[in-house]
């Protein structure tokens, strides 16, 4: 594949509308070519990635290994600066609740549901799974994706199960719905995070603009 210096590709694996995260990418892209694609090549050639995904966790990785998708996801994760988004945060851990599946084994944990005994505001009122809206990202340690992001700002989540990491050194968010969650965690080339980036205003646009310019 020609051309493919400086190019963004988001991995389509049929999971999710992936429009809105194309466009915040070409808003932000600073000309760079953004491309959606199911291509392994494509991926493969690109100099960054985007993991994003919606749905359920089994139907996610049943979807990724149909395509013929795994590797080059594995392989990105290893070489390039990689971003992954919702539930392309928790498909590369180990094991996700949901369904009782495997996850890709990047990072050391496992994907939990929201404990239901635990849901409660501060006020004692219940609060509803699945945790959907805005809600505060306090950074636990700084990072080259917050720059310029307040600390407490607020982005836009839509999820049922959370990550639970093994090493804590990877976390760098976390946000408080009945209980303290990770909602984002990095290592070496790799960033993820809970919230939808491309649905959270200028936050979320200031993290994707970050990304692109972020040299791992």
């Amino acid at each position: 594949m020609t051309g493919a210096t400086g190019t963004i590709a988001v991995i389509d694996y049929g999971m999710g509308n992936l429009r809105s995260v194309w466009q915040a990418l070409v808003h932000v892209a600073d000309g760079r070519q953004v491309v959606v694609s199911a291509d392994p090549a494509v991926v493969a050639a690109a100099e960054r990635v985007v993991f994003p995904g919606q749905g359920a966790m089994p139907d996610c990785m049943r979807e990724l290994d149909a395509r013929g998708l795994r590797q080059v996801v594995l392989d990105a994760a290893r070489n390039k600066p990689f971003l992954g988004i919702c539930i392309g945060q928790q498909m590369l851990f180990d094991h996700s609740e949901e369904g009782d599946v495997a996850g890709l084994g990047v990072f050391a944990g496992r994907v939990r549901r929201f404990p239901a005994e635990r849901m409660l505001a501060a006020n004692g009122d219940r609060l509803k799974v699945p945790h959907m809206g805005w809600n505060e990202v306090t950074h636990t340690r700084a990072h080259a994706l917050w720059n310029g992001i307040a600390d407490g700002e607020r982005f836009y989540f839509v999820h049922s199960y959370c990550v639970d990491p093994v090493d804590d050194a990877c976390i760098v968010g976390s946000t408080d719905y009945g209980i303290h969650f990770t909602s984002a965690v990095a290592r070496d080339n790799i960033f993820a995070i809970q919230c939808h980036p491309e649905k959270s205003a200028q936050a979320g646009l200031s993290l994707l603009a970050n990304f692109i310019q972020w040299k791992p």
